[in-house]
């Protein structure tokens, strides 16, 4: 059944929005500002939770992703979560339109994976914009310092990018109820604890997460 639904949501070769455990997951987009060393975007087009992750010749409009969601109960998930096989923060404005859809049908809960680049993707402190929209948001670390974020994750934005994260991360902590900052399993049990100390010190919760390949 679960994979029955998810069939019914292809569009532009991907899929645009599926089911995992109790959660709902929106694929946002394919655009990302960084390339980061583990992403499985390297050598994938999907992931363990689905396939058919990367979309070909165009992203689904705002209007197009809220006819996917129209169709199904979002009262029966535990989660909404925005995330895609891209940032989904890169179609920012249109992510906050569509949690505003979606909070207009009722109390779900709204997750938002990101990378915590939306300051400098938007131009404008964003987690402003997510006070009362979102319920969660989780973002990757990935480094302790600018430079070893900037050697894993090849950012566009170069040694501004872990900067930016933990002010757009600062903001959020006063605009959402939950926020975390994440890892990978795979490192180093020295980097997870600076890691960790680092989201502490801007009122995040921490969290290490198993790495998927």
């Amino acid at each position: 059944m679960e994979n029955q639904k998810n069939d019914q949501d292809l569009m532009y070769g991907a899929r645009v929005v599926y089911e995992h455990g109790t959660n709902l997951y929106i694929n946002m987009t394919n655009q990302c500002p960084n390339r980061c060393e583990f992403c499985l975007r390297q050598g994938s087009s999907g992931s363990i939770y689905t396939d058919n992750l990367w979309y070909q010749g165009g992203e689904p409009t705002q209007e197009e992703i809220w006819e996917r969601l129209k169709r199904r109960d979002l009262n029966q998930y535990m989660e909404i979560v925005f995330c895609g096989f891209g940032e989904p923060a890169c179609r920012w404005d249109e992510m906050m339109w569509l949690c505003d859809r979606i909070r207009s049908t009722g109390s779900h809960f709204i997750r938002i994976n990101t990378n915590g680049l939306a300051n400098l993707l938007t131009g404008r402190s964003a987690a402003l914009d997510l006070d009362g929209r979102a319920d969660a948001v989780s973002i990757s670390l990935n480094a302790s310092t600018a430079q070893g974020y900037d050697r894993i994750c090849h950012s566009k934005f170069g040694p501004q990018a872990l900067p930016a994260i933990l002010r757009f991360t600062a903001a959020a902590v006063l605009n959402v109820p939950h926020v975390r900052m994440t890892v990978v399993s795979t490192m180093a049990k020295e980097e997870q604890e600076a890691c960790r100390q680092l989201a502490e010190s801007v009122g995040a919760d921490f969290f290490v997460r198993e790495y998927i390949g």
